[in-house]
Protein backbone atom coordinates (compact mmCIF):
# COMPACT_ATOMS: atom_id res chain seq x y z
CA UNK A 1 0.00 0.00 0.00
CA UNK A 2 1.36 3.28 -0.84
CA UNK A 3 2.49 5.74 2.25
CA UNK A 4 0.11 8.54 3.38
CA UNK A 5 -0.17 11.63 0.72
CA UNK A 6 -0.50 15.07 2.49
CA UNK A 7 -1.82 17.39 0.98
CA UNK A 8 -2.94 21.08 1.22
CA UNK A 9 -6.48 22.76 -0.51
CA UNK A 10 -7.76 26.52 0.10
CA UNK A 11 -11.09 26.77 1.33
CA UNK A 12 -13.89 29.05 0.69
CA UNK A 13 -12.45 32.27 1.94
CA UNK A 14 -8.86 31.25 0.73
CA UNK A 15 -7.70 29.85 4.40
CA UNK A 16 -5.05 26.99 3.59
CA UNK A 17 -6.35 23.82 4.94
CA UNK A 18 -4.12 19.99 5.33
CA UNK A 19 -5.48 16.66 4.72
CA UNK A 20 -4.66 13.22 4.71
CA UNK A 21 -5.11 10.29 1.69
CA UNK A 22 -4.58 6.65 2.33
CA UNK A 23 -5.54 3.50 1.06
CA UNK A 24 -7.69 2.69 -2.27
CA UNK A 25 -11.79 1.92 -2.92
CA UNK A 26 -14.60 4.07 -1.31
CA UNK A 27 -13.71 6.78 0.58
CA UNK A 28 -14.22 7.66 4.07
CA UNK A 29 -13.90 11.10 5.52
CA UNK A 30 -12.56 11.59 8.96
CA UNK A 31 -12.70 14.38 11.18
CA UNK A 32 -11.11 15.01 13.97
CA UNK A 33 -11.91 16.46 17.65
CA UNK A 34 -10.96 19.73 19.41
CA UNK A 35 -7.93 20.69 20.00
CA UNK A 36 -6.45 17.26 17.69
CA UNK A 37 -5.88 16.26 14.36
CA UNK A 38 -5.58 14.05 11.46
CA UNK A 39 -2.46 12.48 13.00
CA UNK A 40 -3.53 12.69 16.83
CA UNK A 41 -6.76 11.07 16.29
CA UNK A 42 -6.58 8.62 13.26
CA UNK A 43 -3.17 7.82 12.14
CA UNK A 44 -1.09 8.18 15.54
CA UNK A 45 -3.31 5.01 16.40
CA UNK A 46 -3.46 3.20 13.45
CA UNK A 47 -6.75 3.77 12.58
CA UNK A 48 -6.69 5.00 9.48
CA UNK A 49 -4.71 1.57 8.64
CA UNK A 50 -6.75 -0.69 9.77
CA UNK A 51 -10.08 0.83 7.86
CA UNK A 52 -7.41 1.33 4.20
CA UNK A 53 -7.10 -2.63 4.80
CA UNK A 54 -10.74 -3.75 4.40
CA UNK A 55 -10.95 -1.47 1.13
CA UNK A 56 -11.41 1.94 1.61
CA UNK A 57 -9.52 5.40 0.81
CA UNK A 58 -9.03 7.00 4.27
CA UNK A 59 -9.59 10.39 3.62
CA UNK A 60 -8.57 13.14 7.26
CA UNK A 61 -8.72 16.51 7.05
CA UNK A 62 -7.12 18.79 9.40
CA UNK A 63 -9.60 21.74 10.45
CA UNK A 64 -8.40 25.40 10.56
CA UNK A 65 -6.61 26.27 13.35
CA UNK A 66 -5.88 22.40 14.24
CA UNK A 67 -2.87 20.25 13.01
CA UNK A 68 -1.11 21.80 9.84
CA UNK A 69 -3.59 23.71 8.76
CA UNK A 70 -3.48 27.53 8.93
CA UNK A 71 -4.66 29.24 12.08
CA UNK A 72 -6.09 33.04 11.07
CA UNK A 73 -7.02 35.03 13.76
CA UNK A 74 -9.39 37.43 12.05
CA UNK A 75 -12.79 36.91 13.35
CA UNK A 76 -13.57 37.00 9.40
CA UNK A 77 -12.34 33.53 8.86
CA UNK A 78 -15.06 31.98 11.37
CA UNK A 79 -18.67 32.40 9.74
CA UNK A 80 -20.99 30.35 11.38
CA UNK A 81 -20.52 26.53 10.68
CA UNK A 82 -17.23 27.24 8.95
CA UNK A 83 -16.31 23.60 9.89
CA UNK A 84 -18.88 22.30 7.66
CA UNK A 85 -18.48 24.58 4.63
CA UNK A 86 -14.39 23.04 4.93
CA UNK A 87 -15.49 19.70 4.77
CA UNK A 88 -17.66 20.24 1.49
CA UNK A 89 -14.53 22.13 0.11
CA UNK A 90 -12.43 18.79 0.78
CA UNK A 91 -15.01 16.72 -1.21
CA UNK A 92 -15.39 19.25 -4.16
CA UNK A 93 -11.28 19.56 -4.11
CA UNK A 94 -11.13 16.26 -4.51
CA UNK A 95 -14.06 15.26 -6.56
CA UNK A 96 -15.75 12.91 -4.67
CA UNK A 97 -19.30 12.38 -4.60
CA UNK A 98 -19.51 8.46 -3.61
CA UNK A 99 -18.27 8.69 0.19
CA UNK A 100 -18.53 7.99 3.89
CA UNK A 101 -18.83 10.76 7.04
CA UNK A 102 -17.59 10.10 10.34
CA UNK A 103 -15.75 12.31 13.07
CA UNK A 104 -14.66 11.88 16.67
CA UNK A 105 -16.51 14.65 19.19
CA UNK A 106 -15.93 17.84 17.46
CA UNK A 107 -16.16 16.13 14.26
CA UNK A 108 -19.10 13.72 14.79
CA UNK A 109 -20.80 17.36 15.76
CA UNK A 110 -19.76 18.62 12.24
CA UNK A 111 -20.89 15.58 10.67
CA UNK A 112 -24.48 15.98 11.99
CA UNK A 113 -24.86 19.34 10.80
CA UNK A 114 -23.76 18.36 7.58
CA UNK A 115 -26.17 15.89 6.93
CA UNK A 116 -29.05 17.00 9.38
CA UNK A 117 -29.38 19.96 7.55
CA UNK A 118 -28.79 18.50 3.90
CA UNK A 119 -25.23 20.09 2.47
CA UNK A 120 -23.77 16.71 2.79
CA UNK A 121 -25.01 13.39 1.55
CA UNK A 122 -22.59 10.35 2.54
CA UNK A 123 -23.63 6.81 2.07
CA UNK A 124 -23.38 6.52 6.01
CA UNK A 125 -22.25 7.96 8.81
CA UNK A 126 -19.98 7.22 11.90
CA UNK A 127 -20.38 9.49 15.10
CA UNK A 128 -18.29 8.95 17.71
CA UNK A 129 -17.56 10.11 21.03
CA UNK A 130 -20.93 12.23 20.92
CA UNK A 131 -24.27 12.21 23.07
CA UNK A 132 -27.09 14.89 22.53
CA UNK A 133 -26.23 17.11 24.84
CA UNK A 134 -23.12 17.86 23.25
CA UNK A 135 -25.70 18.64 20.39
CA UNK A 136 -28.20 20.65 22.22
CA UNK A 137 -26.34 22.22 24.53
CA UNK A 138 -23.05 23.07 22.87
CA UNK A 139 -22.97 26.91 24.24
CA UNK A 140 -22.41 24.97 27.69
CA UNK A 141 -19.31 22.77 26.26
CA UNK A 142 -18.15 26.23 24.58
CA UNK A 143 -18.25 28.13 27.91
CA UNK A 144 -16.08 25.49 29.60
CA UNK A 145 -13.28 25.15 26.54
CA UNK A 146 -13.33 29.03 26.88
CA UNK A 147 -12.54 28.61 30.13
CA UNK A 148 -9.31 26.43 29.16
CA UNK A 149 -8.13 29.28 26.77
CA UNK A 150 -9.22 32.47 28.83
CA UNK A 151 -7.06 30.77 31.93
CA UNK A 152 -4.74 28.62 30.44
CA UNK A 153 -2.18 30.50 32.33
CA UNK A 154 -3.68 29.65 35.79
CA UNK A 155 -4.66 26.33 35.09
CA UNK A 156 -2.68 23.80 37.69
CA UNK A 157 -2.30 20.01 38.09
CA UNK A 158 -5.07 19.94 40.86
CA UNK A 159 -7.36 21.98 38.62
CA UNK A 160 -10.33 19.10 36.84
CA UNK A 161 -9.01 20.99 33.36
CA UNK A 162 -5.53 20.01 34.12
CA UNK A 163 -5.13 17.20 31.56
CA UNK A 164 -7.37 19.35 28.63
CA UNK A 165 -5.06 21.87 29.35
CA UNK A 166 -1.56 19.80 28.63
CA UNK A 167 -3.46 18.33 25.51
CA UNK A 168 -4.18 21.91 24.30
CA UNK A 169 -0.11 23.09 24.96
CA UNK A 170 1.08 19.81 23.35
CA UNK A 171 -0.69 19.79 20.16
CA UNK A 172 0.51 23.56 19.50
CA UNK A 173 -2.63 24.95 19.12
CA UNK A 174 -3.38 28.82 18.46
CA UNK A 175 -5.77 29.55 21.45
CA UNK A 176 -6.85 32.91 19.82
CA UNK A 177 -8.12 30.81 16.56
CA UNK A 178 -9.48 28.28 18.32
CA UNK A 179 -11.63 30.65 20.18
CA UNK A 180 -13.19 32.17 17.39
CA UNK A 181 -13.60 28.73 16.48
CA UNK A 182 -15.93 27.96 19.49
CA UNK A 183 -18.60 30.58 18.24
CA UNK A 184 -19.59 29.12 14.96
CA UNK A 185 -21.02 26.21 16.37
CA UNK A 186 -24.69 26.76 16.78
CA UNK A 187 -26.46 24.17 19.05
CA UNK A 188 -27.93 21.46 16.62
CA UNK A 189 -32.11 21.09 16.67
CA UNK A 190 -32.99 17.59 17.77
CA UNK A 191 -35.82 17.46 15.52
CA UNK A 192 -33.35 17.57 12.70
CA UNK A 193 -32.00 14.10 13.81
CA UNK A 194 -34.88 12.84 12.05
CA UNK A 195 -33.75 14.27 8.74
CA UNK A 196 -30.38 11.50 9.31
CA UNK A 197 -32.21 8.52 7.28
CA UNK A 198 -28.65 7.05 6.52
CA UNK A 199 -26.97 4.16 8.05
CA UNK A 200 -25.59 5.33 11.63
CA UNK A 201 -22.62 3.96 13.71
CA UNK A 202 -23.24 5.61 17.26
CA UNK A 203 -19.69 4.94 19.20
CA UNK A 204 -18.93 6.16 22.96
CA UNK A 205 -16.57 4.70 25.49
CA UNK A 206 -17.74 2.67 28.06
CA UNK A 207 -16.67 5.51 30.47
CA UNK A 208 -17.07 8.64 28.46
CA UNK A 209 -20.08 11.12 29.21
CA UNK A 210 -18.71 14.38 28.27
CA UNK A 211 -20.90 14.77 25.82
CA UNK A 212 -24.15 13.27 27.69
CA UNK A 213 -25.17 9.40 26.08
CA UNK A 214 -24.45 7.90 22.92
CA UNK A 215 -26.59 5.31 23.43
CA UNK A 216 -29.77 7.82 23.95
CA UNK A 217 -28.32 9.76 20.59
CA UNK A 218 -28.29 6.54 18.57
CA UNK A 219 -31.94 5.96 19.87
CA UNK A 220 -33.20 9.46 18.55
CA UNK A 221 -31.75 8.55 15.03
CA UNK A 222 -33.65 6.74 12.45
CA UNK A 223 -31.46 3.90 11.09
CA UNK A 224 -28.63 3.98 14.20
CA UNK A 225 -26.25 1.06 15.90
CA UNK A 226 -24.49 1.77 18.79
CA UNK A 227 -21.20 0.25 20.07
CA UNK A 228 -19.51 0.92 23.19
CA UNK A 229 -15.74 0.80 23.61
CA UNK A 230 -13.18 1.20 26.03
CA UNK A 231 -12.00 4.54 27.77
CA UNK A 232 -13.01 7.73 29.02
CA UNK A 233 -13.28 10.61 26.17
CA UNK A 234 -9.63 11.55 25.77
CA UNK A 235 -9.18 7.88 26.00
CA UNK A 236 -11.49 5.97 23.64
CA UNK A 237 -10.04 7.55 20.63
CA UNK A 238 -6.76 5.71 21.47
CA UNK A 239 -8.27 2.35 21.67
CA UNK A 240 -7.81 -0.47 19.16
CA UNK A 241 -11.45 -0.87 19.76
CA UNK A 242 -12.67 2.28 18.11
CA UNK A 243 -10.76 1.25 14.82
CA UNK A 244 -11.93 -2.05 14.79
CA UNK A 245 -15.73 -1.28 15.18
CA UNK A 246 -15.51 1.50 12.69
CA UNK A 247 -13.83 -1.45 10.19
CA UNK A 248 -16.11 -4.27 10.78
CA UNK A 249 -19.25 -1.74 10.40
CA UNK A 250 -18.18 -0.28 7.11
CA UNK A 251 -17.29 -3.40 5.51
CA UNK A 252 -21.11 -4.44 6.48
CA UNK A 253 -22.44 -1.08 4.53
CA UNK A 254 -19.51 -0.69 1.86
Amino acid sequence: MKPIEKFYFNSFDGTRLAAYRFGEGTPIILLHGLFSSAEMNWIKWDHHAKIAKAGFEVVMLDFRAHGSSASPTDPKNYPLNVLVQDTATLLNHLGIRDFFLGGFSLGARTSIHAVANEILDPKGLIIAGMGIEGLSSWNKRAIHFKRIIDDFDFIGPDDPDWMSRQFLKSQKIDRVAVRHLLDTMPNVELSTLENIKIPTLVICGDNDSDNGSGKALADLLPCAHFVETPGNHLMSATKPEMGDQIRLWLQEKG
